[in-house]
Parts: C-alpha cells; structure tokens; sequence
C-alpha cells in the first residue's frame, strides 16, 4: 500500500483561495473604474449609463440563480431515485416472441 498523502492541489490552501477571491475583486473594481475613463460607443441611451455592464451582468447572474432554483424543484428526483432497491413493477419483454 501507499502510505504517502495524495498531492495537494494549488486550492487546497484556503491562503491561495482568498488570494484568488482577492485579486478577483481587485480586477472588478479597477474595471468599474476604468468605466469612467474609456469611451463608449453606445447604441442604446442606457448603455452610456456609468456602471450599466456591471449591474446588468449582476442582475443577469441573480436572475439565472434564481432561475436554477425554480428549475431545481422543478426537476429533481428523490435522494434514492437510481436506488439499489427491487423494481416495483417488470415491464414485459416485447421483443422476444411468446414460447
């Protein structure tokens, strides 16, 4: 047997995590900001809006959340649905013929 730990990965240190997390919101805000510096040629009115990509991609990433929690009680199965229990009902066999 192998006694040695598996490999640790880059983000199994939470240290790397919040450097990640960090630096992610580090990008979004210098972004937003440059917003204010970069010219746009806007064809709709509210495109020209300062901070009108990152409220709607904000308001688009709420609604697909809370869209895929409808869609979940729409769609899921119970916790045993692929279970190890005996089919409750034997459909017949219609390819064989009767013997």
């Amino acid at each position: 047997m192998n006694d040695r730990e598996p490999p640790r990965h880059l983000f199994d240190h939470p240290r790397n995590v919040r450097r990640l997390v960090r630096l992610l919101v580090a990008v979004g805000v210098v972004l937003f900001g440059l917003d204010a510096v970069i010219h746009r040629h806007a064809e709709h009115p509210w495109e020209s809006v300062f901070g009108f990509y990152a409220g709607y991609g904000f308001v688009a990433c709420v609604l697909l959340v809370l869209l895929a929690r409808e869609m979940r009680r729409l769609l899921m199965r119970r916790e045993d649905y692929y279970g190890e229990g005996p089919p409750t009902q034997q459909a017949p066999d219609r390819g064989r013929s009767g013997d």
